[in-house]
């Protein structure tokens, strides 16, 4: 009996099957041709043409699509901060019920962050003793960028463990993720490191800035696009859910 995924569930396990080359090919990189990664350090990224522009280009091309409104490429957890994506339900902003998203929201992101901080410790600390170098660094970003996808498609632990949410649709830290797939690269100081923190940063602000002054658009109890019976997404495999 064969299976038919989603349109979306299809595009996006293809990207994964993308970003396991990506990291299949950095480690290989890794093993056989080290120096390659001397590219990261400060502005030698303009010195020579390498496989590290090639990841950078489609690093810098994959968040920047994060600030166009493109519905059928991404999934609506991605854009609902978007006005275009929003579909007034039951309450008025200022709700009892936004009311208890806001405190819950607020919570769990922060705790969140405090666990993304304490990684970051950690990778940091290994940094300045030199067990990490930048090439690790960088394939770190790279595992990052895999699991990514791997917690979309199959299992979250923000979700099952801290966020508690239904699904990617109601993911108050969905466009975080290039800020924390490329945190690792923050103790590597270089124009690869700087430009693709700098964009994945400025995606975060505009995601930030939107549930500051439009909260209304992150919940399904005042978003109707969110709930499951109107989802065209079907990026969690399930092709009904309960509504």
């Amino acid at each position: 009996m064969s299976v038919s995924f989603p349109r979306l569930r299809r595009l996006y396990l293809l990207r994964y099957a993308l970003r396991l080359c990506v990291l299949a090919f950095t480690l290989v990189m890794y093993f056989v041709y080290p120096r390659s990664f001397e590219l990261l350090s400060g502005l030698d990224f303009f010195r020579s043409f390498s496989w590290l522009h090639v990841v950078w280009v489609i690093w810098a091309v994959d968040t920047v699509r994060k600030l166009i409104p493109q519905k059928g490429l991404l999934p609506l957890g991605s854009l609902k901060h978007f006005k275009n994506f929003y579909k007034p339900f039951k309450v008025r902003k200022g709700g009892e019920q936004l009311g208890r998203f806001l405190r819950k929201s607020g919570v769990d992101s922060l705790k969140v962050l405090v666990v993304w901080m304490l990684m970051l410790v950690v990778v940091g600390i290994l940094w300045y003793v030199g067990f990490l170098e930048a090439k690790e660094l960088l394939l770190c970003s790279v595992v990052l960028y895999v699991l990514d996808l791997t917690c979309i498609l199959f299992w979250c632990p923000f979700r099952r463990l801290i966020l508690k949410n239904r699904c990617c649709q109601t993911c108050r830290i969905f466009n975080w993720d290039h800020l924390m797939v490329f945190s690792p690269l923050l103790f590597v100081p270089g124009f690869f490191s700087i430009s693709l923190i700098s964009l994945a940063f400025i995606v975060f602000l505009v995601w930030e800035i939107s549930f500051v002054l439009h909260p209304e658009r992150f919940s399904e109890e005042t978003n109707a696009a969110l709930r499951c019976n109107n989802c065209t997404d079907l990026l969690c495999g399930r092709e009904y859910c309960e509504t």
